[in-house]
């Protein structure tokens, strides 16, 4: 068996798993929490397909495992382990009739997305095909970039994360927080500098397998071009939601750049 089919019906079991969760237990973020850890057996079974001889496999199987080992632990902290519900589903869920949602469910919270995190897991594939080609000087430097943005990725999590743990402080205490949400750091040059980082992991990671296949022109492109539609639409969701919340999140988005990091404009008094 290929490694390829093998991570198909991995796949499958998978997206099997987190629809009947959601049917036995009327919650829906069993993908997001799947989401880390799929990508990370995906891509060791590439490498060991590879019986691990082949560099370029393992460098990415380790660079994913550290991306996922990442996202793990700040979804783990924010109890995503413990049952609780990303806030969108129920958004969405409520502004549906109830066989609309279901529909939704098992379409685009379970098929699609199990299939995107297998997608942008793919260049894998591209690397196991071509194992004759040596690990050269280019999977080097992407391989750094990929850390470079995995170390942004923690560092803005971190700042939400001190934000957040800061303003449920003052709450709990009964000051009223001055500010809703972070402008600060890494939030001060981009609006969602996490789903940047986040993104731009996948994009290196193809051009890895890109480069072993000697050419960009590969099927597998699929994997992050869909990855950045899917944050495209997520990123205006979470932005609607968050200027309903915050008058003055308006604002920021003058100011502040959405997604890619830049020097931000002068805001108002």
């Amino acid at each position: 068996m290929t490694p390829l089919s093998l991570v198909i019906i991995i796949c499958v079991v998978i997206t099997s798993l987190c629809w009947v969760l959601s049917l036995i237990t009327r919650e829906h973020s069993w993908v997001d929490r799947i989401w880390s850890i799929a990508p990370i057996i995906y891509l060791w079974v590439f490498a060991g397909k590879a019986d691990l001889h082949n560099v370029r496999l393992n460098v990415m199987a380790l660079l994913v495992t550290a991306w996922g080992l990442r996202l793990t632990f700040n979804f783990a902290r924010k109890g995503g382990y413990s049952g609780m519900e990303d806030y969108r589903w129920e958004v969405l869920r409520n502004s549906m009739k109830e066989w609309q949602f279901a529909l939704f469910n098992i379409f685009f919270i379970s098929i699609y997305q199990n299939i995107l995190i297998m997608l942008i897991a793919l260049p894998a594939w591209n690397a196991y095909q071509h194992q004759g080609k040596k690990f050269g000087p280019w999977e080097l430097f992407f391989s750094i970039g990929f850390i470079a943005l995995l170390v942004g990725e923690t560092i803005a999590d971190q700042q939400q994360w001190n934000f957040q743990q800061d303003k449920k402080a003052m709450k709990e205490a009964g000051i009223s927080p001055k500010v809703g949400f972070l402008q600060t750091g890494s939030f001060k040059y981009s609006r969602h500098p996490n789903y940047f980082y986040e993104q731009a992991q996948w994009w290196v990671l193809f051009f890895i397998g890109a480069v072993s296949a000697g050419s960009i022109l590969q099927w597998t492109l699929v994997g992050p071009v869909l990855l950045t539609i899917l944050f495209v639409g997520s990123t205006n969701f979470t932005e609607k939601l968050s200027l309903a919340k915050y008058p003055e999140y308006a604002d920021y988005q003058k100011s502040t750049s959405a997604v890619i990091p830049f020097f931000s404009k002068k805001r108002r008094a």
